[in-house]
């Protein structure tokens, strides 16, 4: 049960937009921009980025939401996702999405350990200044999405079903016809 008393029981960050539909709007077109604007990293990628912080934040509801929206958009699927939640080092993602997924492990745990080596590093892979910033925009907007689940102690499904489900309207409509549908 949530922290505080929501009108709805949809999970995790779905009830807490229906809850606040004025903030609900500005932080679905974020993650439309960050994770399904323009960009030279897929929509796939920048989902695992996403899986990754929330993984790292042990917060239940974004990472098997955002395990299932990158599963969904890699062609690998969930098995790939799964990889990477398991061991960075060994999973079989290029040098350059293994370096910004070290970028952002690192903004997970402060933006203060984004250092200059990883900075280079991931520049070394190929990586560029809008993929690096991106990056750590993403790292940085989960760790507040989170948060913010996870400290009004919002529920989440048991069954990767519900996910799955999830992750077809956000790969067809995205995350800006949610904004729609909570106004």
């Amino acid at each position: 049960m949530s922290h505080i008393t929501l009108d709805t029981d949809e999970p995790g960050i779905r009830g807490l937009f229906q809850f606040r539909p004025e903030t609900a709007a500005p932080l679905n077109r974020l993650a439309e921009v960050l994770l399904r604007g323009d960009s030279t990293l897929t929509r796939g990628e920048r989902e695992l980025i996403a899986a990754h912080v929330s993984s790292l934040n042990q917060c239940r509801f974004c990472t098997s939401s955002h395990a299932a929206f990158a599963a969904a958009q890699l062609p690998e699927g969930m098995e790939l996702v799964d990889r990477v939640r398991a061991d960075l080092e060994t999973a079989p993602v290029s040098a350059k999405l293994k370096a910004l997924l070290r970028i952002a492990a690192a903004v997970q745990r402060s933006g203060l350990e984004v250092t200059p080596d990883l900075v280079r590093a991931a520049r070394a892979e190929g990586a560029t200044d809008l993929e690096i910033h991106d990056t750590v925009l993403i790292a940085a907007a989960f760790c507040m999405f989170n948060r913010y689940v996870d400290g009004l102690g919002t529920w989440a499904p048991d069954d990767p079903a519900a996910y799955a489900a999830a992750a077809e309207l956000i790969v067809t409509s995205g995350y800006v016809s949610l904004v729609d549908e909570s106004a």
